[in-house]
Formats: C-alpha cells, structure tokens, sequence
C-alpha cells in the first residue's frame, strides 16, 4: 500500500460523487462520515471551523474504494475501517504534507493502527482520549417505570434551554465545539430534540437526533442536567425520538455509548439497543 493510494480533496462533492456508494454501502460502521458530511453540505463547509475540511479517498489499483477519511480542523480525522498498511501509508501522506492533527476517531482497530503509525512517523506523543460503543436498534422496549410526564418536540421558544444544555453536555464530555447557537437554530429547523418534561412544561431531559441520510439516524445527544439524573428521563426520552425515527422509516437507529459510563450502556441495552462495533477516539500532542 502506497501513500500515493490516499487521494486528498477539499471537494465536498467530488468526494460525495466517488465515495458516496462506499459510505451508502455498511450506513450503520459510517454514520459518522454520512452524517458529518450532509451537515457540511447543508449548512457550510465552515460548520466546524473557518479552515476548510480536507477529504480523502484510499483507491485500489482496481479503482474500489478501501476506505475514506474526513478532516474538520481544528477537530479530529475521522477514518473508516483500515488495516495497517493501509493506516501507515495515510501517516505518511499526512505528514509529509505537513498536516497537523489533533487526533484520530473511528473503528477501534483503525484508530489504534492509526496512532500508532502517527507516532512512529513523526514522534507525537499519542493518547487514547474514549472508548465508544455503537449500538444498533433492535426491538424498542419503553423503560418501565416509565416516569411522569411528556414528550415535546423543541422550537424556537426552547432556544436559550437548547444552547445551555448543549453547553453543558459538551463540557462534560468534550465534544467536538461546534458553536451552540447553530447547532440549536439546525436543530429546530426540523424537529432534531425532544425534551422530556413535566405535564406542566418543564423540561427534564434531552435527546436528539441527526437527520437521516442513507437510512439511517443517529441518537445526539442525550443529556439530563445533573440534579435531574437517576430518574428515567433520559430513558423516556430517548425511547420516544428512537420510535419517532423509526416511524418516520429510519432503517438504522444508531447511538454512541462512552464506554467507561456503566449506566448509559445499560440504559440503553434496555430499551432495545444491541453492540454493532467499537470506536475509540485517541488525542495527539501533550
């Protein structure tokens, strides 16, 4: 495997056109791609920062599509599936143009091949930052006891809740940073959270939900402000944005666990959520 093999763009639609069927091809081990991809052809390829992204294609000698990765600095490459040489070769292509990488996400076995080569390559220091789990519907089960209260889809009225609890979820578990007035405005304009509340209005807990693109949703975030937590609201909600997916004909509901929170990955296991893969995001530099 080549360096040469990595074809880099920052062509979001020549991307899209040549590495589209790959990504449509095993939705669930993509949505990431998928999903970043279609917020940065819908909303600005600045979504995530005033650099522009950076795509790139791994191609065999046949022309097939191997592998993809995707680059929103200031965040983390995001890669799919690659063996060794595969993760040496795009090392070695990164760092010869002098790319610099906060660090990788992706599958487990890429990822950790990724650090690893990134290391060798040019002597950052490497770190495993998470460990995620991605977890498949199955068959939904409403949590019982289910707890008091409703579900309602977020508007604008809900606006100001929306930035300061995505404020707070992303502080808790180090998000990516996009900019909390956005995301909330993207996620109204169709419908993207339900809040769990009281019978008289008060919200209790969050959960959202990507578009869907090539059949599948992604559940983000899920968020319980601190004093609220331990009584099934994240639960309640989370269960009625899973089954507004599933009806409105999502053919994969999918979700990230963080794998050193026990309760979320029993949660979620309990409402109908099954193992797909694991992830794992590492950091680079001290």
């Amino acid at each position: 495997m080549r360096p040469e093999n990595w074809y880099l763009t920052d062509d979001l639609d020549e991307f899209l056109s040549r590495a589209g069927d790959f990504l449509r091809s095993r939705p669930a081990l993509h949505t990431v791609p998928l999903t970043v991809t279609d917020a940065l052809r819908r909303r600005g390829l600045h979504l995530y920062g005033r650099e522009a992204p950076l795509f790139g294609l791994l191609e065999a000698d046949d022309g097939a599509i191997r592998a993809v990765l995707l680059h929103t600095p200031p965040f983390q490459i995001n890669v799919t599936a690659l063996t060794p040489q595969e993760a040496d070769a795009l090392a070695v292509r990164l760092a010869g143009l002098g790319r610099s990488l906060a660090g990788v996400s992706g599958p487990k076995g890429a990822t950790d091949a990724f650090a690893a080569a990134w290391q060798r390559r040019t002597a950052v220091a490497v770190a495993v930052d998470k460990r995620q789990r991605l977890y498949r519907l199955d068959e939904l089960t409403v949590p019982e006891p289910r707890p008091r209260g409703r579900a309602w889809i977020a508007g604008p009225a809900d606006r100001e809740l929306l930035i300061r609890w995505f404020e707070e979820f992303e502080e808790i578990t180090g998000g990516v940073g996009q900019d909390p007035g956005n995301w909330a405005d993207a996620r109204i304009s169709y419908g993207g959270v339900t809040l769990w509340e009281t019978d008289d209005g008060t919200p209790l807990a969050m959960a959202g939900a990507t578009p869907e693109t090539a059949g599948q949703v992604r559940i983000a975030p899920v968020y319980t402000p601190a004093p609220l937590r331990g009584r099934g609201y994240a639960g309640a909600a989370t269960a009625e944005v899973s089954r507004a997916a599933r009806e409105a004909g999502a053919s994969e509901i999918l979700l990230f666990t963080d794998l050193d929170n026990p309760t979320s990955n029993g949660l979620y296991q309990r409402i109908g959520y099954r193992p797909v893969a694991d992830f794992a995001v590492w950091r680079f530099g001290d």
